[in-house]
């Protein structure tokens, strides 16, 4: 990977923008883009279109402070005058707060997605390019028009090209024809972390059997996630269907009567949940102990975005009781020391993997092969000696 871009010269000057909570991933990020670019020796990092190649960092200093009533304002603290610069804010992270006439107000997805709009409008049309990496999308459950109501994810994905910002870069979206909001400008790429969450399970569980191994799809709108999951690992694939009550609405959803489950006996066998977020962590526990009572061995749970809104102590109880196993949850939101200490959980690093995107796009090369991880999950799968 070190050599891979050598001969291709860069849109611009790279310069990474952490917004706040996003400190931790973006050094990790920046230190694995300093080592990079650092072993790439040569004469053309003396070249005029490699200036600022080879740098310490690549962090761009900026910050958005708050007044007393709440109202920010977004600054730069140095140059981004031809610059390529990678945005990174993590939306959802309730951890990060500000002073409002006198109290301490966690940051929402509304102020967070303000703060992004601030720093673009800071610099002013002086950088290059403006490429927005926003890990959980912003509003990406409010994706589609069920009555009459707002669609707040299109407006904001084309809010943020009518700004100038040419890439936006997600994981695992909700829904990713939400980019047929901006069909003709701004590139939009839904990432799926299939390949982070295999590298998990395998370093993690040892003994895992692939001859033992079913994948579950906890409703019927993640089957195209887990269809894959079980092609590429070559196991059996099971689904729970929803039956909601249409005729009532609790915290703006229609409540779910019962998980009914659809696929081969799940008796004796190793089960990997595979969804794109937990919120409440109803659902996902319902179905744990389901499958526990159908006889399944151990539940592991795969979910790119761990929420827990509504806290731990419910998994805690299903992990005493055996209905989980462990719960393997990206880093690309914001998890609670609490959470990371519970014995149950594992987290995925993703920094790696995003610190590969931004190097790649940097070069206005295609990032296909880093979106298709087929071939790095077969040979992992030969490595660790699990491949049929």
């Amino acid at each position: 990977m070190a050599n891979k871009h050598e001969v291709s010269i860069p849109v611009g000057m790279l310069s990474v923008v952490g917004m706040r909570g996003c400190e931790d991933m973006c050094s990790k990020v920046d230190a694995y883009l300093a080592e990079w670019r650092a072993a790439r020796h040569g004469e053309l990092t003396e070249d005029a279109d490699f200036n600022g190649y080879i740098r310490d960092s690549y962090l761009l200093k900026t910050k958005c402070p708050r007044f007393g009533s709440g109202e920010a304002k977004g600054t730069i603290l140095e140059s981004a005058r031809g610059h390529d610069i990678f945005i990174v804010c993590d939306v959802f992270n309730y951890g990060v707060t500000y002073d409002m006439y006198g109290m301490k107000v966690p940051m929402s997805p509304d102020d967070h997605f303000q703060d992004i709009k601030r720093i673009i409008a800071a610099i002013g049309g002086k950088a290059r390019r403006i490429n927005v990496i926003m890990p959980m999308l912003y509003e990406g459950r409010q994706h589609k028009r069920s009555t009459r109501e707002s669609l707040d994810c299109a407006l904001a994905l084309q809010e943020l090209v009518n700004m100038g910002v040419e890439n936006i870069i997600t994981f695992d979206a909700h829904d990713a024809r939400v980019q047929n909001a901006i069909p003709l400008r701004g590139g939009f790429e839904s990432v799926q972390p299939t390949y982070q969450f295999v590298k998990a399970l395998v370093n993690n569980v040892p003994d895992l059997d692939l001859s033992k191994l079913m994948i579950i799809s906890p409703d019927e709108g993640g089957m195209g996630r887990c269809m894959y999951y079980s092609s590429v690992l070559g196991v059996d694939l099971g689904m729970f269907y929803k039956r909601r009550d249409y005729s009532v609405i609790v915290n703006g959803r229609n409540p779910i009567v019962a998980h009914d489950f659809l696929g081969s006996d799940v008796a004796g066998k190793d089960l990997i949940v595979v969804d794109d977020m937990i919120s409440s962590g109803d659902s996902v526990l319902d179905i744990g102990k389901k499958l526990k009572a159908a006889g399944a061995n151990r539940i592991f749970i795969c979910t790119t975005f761990g929420l827990f809104c509504n806290g731990l102590e419910n998994f805690d109880k299903a992990y005493e009781a055996g209905h989980i196993t462990k719960v393997f949850t990206t880093n690309l939101n914001y998890r609670p020391q609490e959470l990371i200490d519970r014995p149950w959980y594992q987290e995925v690093d993703m920094s790696k993997y995003i610190a590969y995107l931004i190097d790649t796009l940097n070069h206005d090369e295609s990032i296909s092969g880093l979106l298709e991880p087929v071939h790095r999950i077969n040979k992992l799968l030969a490595e660790k000696g699990l491949k049929k």
